[in-house]
């Protein structure tokens, strides 16, 4: 989803297209649930399987040689608006040696956008995030996919983000993920950049002679909109907001938060996945953008697909709660990143993420117009897009009567 959307997909990749199948989860995330049913041909699962068992096979090395395609245990798994993932195994007559894992989670990246460099990039914070426990370990590399730790677990569902113990255990593991001095590029670019590109492409690619009716009615409605111009307005305000730049998640939805079967995985008893996003970025969107998770339940089994809830949102009780344990672990586990107290404490938190709620809506509304275009998966784009842009207008508003930024430069609206 990116700067540069390639339509082309690789034969192994069309394959896999023909076997996903959208389940409770979004945009990046997995949900460990296997699929039975084979959607492809026999002779196209078993091409898929020969595919797993080589690259098992010259990853792990070890029992994973003395065994066939056939025996390999290997199923689809459910998940990921942009990866495809598959469960590999050793057969129960097969003992793994020391250090060699018995099961491993292959993904593919069914939608590649942004070119070997960001997969790169991801693989290296993916490996950075394993080493400090705060996600799955990294077990190999390789062209089109990488593999991964299978941890046998559950997505979160959105009504557990809002738990209050769940919720202040997501503030720790978001807090020590934001303490992390990894080595990429450390300028905030990637927010803007986003934006910047999705709206080039809104503004040049979207045809809609492509669809339905009721689609276009609302692309219509969606473009018709001056997002550049709106761009060019929430940019300013953000900028304003003094909101610190640290290593951020930038996705941190309920189908990225995993909840082992044994607590044991993690000390916070959940795994965050999903690094696809991650970069320096200001602090409080990666806060904001979690909140506004709260209101949208991608669980729908029927189209399309999500559910919105505006009235979701944490009350300011709730943020407080968040914030104070967020703060807490911050401090404590900071070593390199010294923020001056008067801006990290609750209440300028709280005014940050004010502000940067706009940015979640904003982005996540281009993110959909794109994707409407380009994805081949079962989702309500156009449909998400409208939400995230209604919940926007209706945000600003308040922002607008709370913060009185309708001060801020009348040229820049």
């Amino acid at each position: 989803m990116p700067r540069r959307l390639s339509k082309s997909l690789t034969v192994f990749d069309q394959l896999l297209n023909k076997k996903y199948k959208v389940q409770s989860t979004f945009r990046n995330s997995v949900s460990m649930v296997y699929t039975n049913t084979p959607a492809a041909p026999t002779y196209q699962v078993k091409k898929m399987r020969d595919q797993a068992y080589r690259i098992c096979r010259d990853y792990l090395s070890g029992s994973w040689k003395s065994i066939s395609s056939s025996d390999m245990v290997f199923r689809s798994i459910s998940g990921g608006m942009s990866n495809f993932l598959y469960y590999c195994s050793l057969p129960e007559t097969h003992t793994p040696l020391v250090g060699e894992p018995h099961q491993v989670l292959m993904r593919m990246y069914g939608q590649i956008h942004e070119g070997v460099e960001a997969k790169v990039t991801e693989s290296v914070i993916f490996m950075m995030l394993s080493e400090r426990k705060l996600g799955p370990k990294l077990y190999g590399i390789f062209p089109g996919g990488r593999l991964e730790e299978y941890i046998p677990a559950r997505a979160m569902t959105c009504d557990e983000l809002k738990a209050p113990e769940m919720s202040v255990t997501i503030a720790r593991k978001l807090a020590k993920v934001h303490t992390l001095n990894v080595p990429i590029n450390k300028e905030p670019k990637w927010l803007f950049d986003k934006m910047e590109n999705w709206l080039n492409f809104a503004k040049n690619e979207i045809r809609l002679e492509t669809l339905n009716d009721e689609q276009k009615k609302i692309a219509v409605t969606l473009l018709s909109q001056d997002l550049e111009k709106e761009f060019t307005w929430l940019k300013s305000v953000l900028l304003k907001a003094n909101s610190p730049v640290l290593f951020c998640h930038n996705d941190l939805q309920e189908g990225n938060i995993l909840v082992p079967e044994q607590n044991s995985m993690s000390e916070d008893k959940i795994v965050f996945i999903d690094f696809e996003y991650c970069s320096y970025n200001f602090r409080a969107f990666d806060i904001a953008n979690h909140f506004c998770e709260w209101c949208f339940d991608y669980s729908n089994p029927d189209y399309p697909h999500f559910t919105a809830k505006d009235e979701e949102f944490p009350t300011i009780d709730q943020q407080h709660s968040f914030i104070q344990s967020y703060l807490k672990n911050f401090e404590s586990s900071c070593k390199e990143t010294e923020i001056p107290d008067e801006i990290n404490n609750e209440e300028h938190v709280l005014k940050e993420v004010m502000v940067f709620t706009l940015a979640s809506h904003f982005l996540w509304t281009l993110w959909s117009i794109v994707n409407a275009q380009n994805s081949q998966i079962q989702f309500g784009y156009w449909e998400y897009g409208k939400a995230r842009w209604d919940a926007y207008i209706q945000h600003k508003n308040r922002v607008l009567k709370q913060e009185n930024l309708d001060s801020v430069t009348a040229e820049e609206r």
